[in-house]
């Protein structure tokens, strides 16, 4: 396949994502969402025993797209729930994949950049690399996320993420239990590429099997959250707030919040 957002490299049993929108801090896009799909799918079918996740530039992922932003306040509740439904679409095939992936996290990750970079297996982080689960900040809500974030930290630490929004540095995440490791920028595809190896030395089965088993432990409920995640995720979209949060983002002002 070929992608518009990304590239694909495969180098022997290890394959290689990297968003490659460099001049839009790799923001999500409609066209990336089904292109990170598409190269999930091509990488289950292969050889690949491994995947890495990285960034092209300085950001790993920046969140959503302003484009698209611009275009959710306008949709219909029906194309809302499609869009949501999309989202949620690659958040749960990161959570459910079957074979190891690596996040390599070369800078900022935010919002949905940062719920990539928390569902891989395992994180790695350069020092400066910044997170961040920001929707509330803009009318929005972390609703999709909340599935997986809650299960991987704990509630009480979630909600501190979730309801502020702030932004947290690389040593954070690593004590919050979201990053495995912080790693010299020079140093983190070799070091991704090296766990990655490590990995290939145990057996696919195996590794496959136990995946499988720690997903299962869950699934059900999982599925039904993301649901609910998904129509709370579409709904919160009518709102004025979220009019106004989108507005104020865009136009770099302070918003003028009115509760409804």
């Amino acid at each position: 396949m070929k992608f518009e957002t990304l590239t694909l490299a495969q180098d022997a049993a290890v394959a290689t994502i990297t968003l490659n929108r460099p001049e839009k801090r790799n923001a999500i896009s409609t066209q990336m969402i089904e292109d990170v799909l598409g190269a999930l799918d091509e990488c289950e079918h292969a050889a690949t025993r491994v995947v890495i996740i990285t960034g092209a530039g300085k950001a790993f992922c920046s969140g959503m797209d302003l484009d698209t932003l611009k275009a959710l306040a306008g949709q219909s509740h029906e194309q809302n729930l499609e869009d949501s439904r999309r989202m949620a679409r690659m958040f749960a095939r990161l959570w459910a994949y079957p074979k190891p992936l690596i996040a390599a996290v070369n800078g900022a990750a935010i919002a949905g950049g940062c719920g990539i970079a928390t569902l891989c297996d395992f994180t790695l982080a350069v020092p400066d690399a910044k997170f961040g689960y920001t929707e509330v900040r803009i009318g929005f809500i972390p609703a999709i996320v909340s599935v997986f974030l809650v299960r991987q930290i704990g509630e009480k630490r979630a909600r501190d993420l979730l309801l502020t929004g702030r932004i947290f540095d690389a040593e954070e995440a690593r004590r919050l239990g979201l990053v495995n490791d912080i790693v010299g920028a020079e140093q983190l595809m070799p070091w991704a590429k090296a766990l990655a190896a490590s990995l290939i030395e145990s057996s696919p089965t195996s590794i496959a099997r136990t995946k499988m088993l720690l997903r299962e432990f869950s699934d059900a409920d999982v599925d039904r959250e993301i649901e609910r995640a998904v129509v709370e995720n579409a709904a919160i979209r009518s709102t004025v707030d979220f009019r106004e949060g989108v507005s104020s983002f865009l136009e770099k002002r302070k918003p003028k919040w009115t509760g409804r």
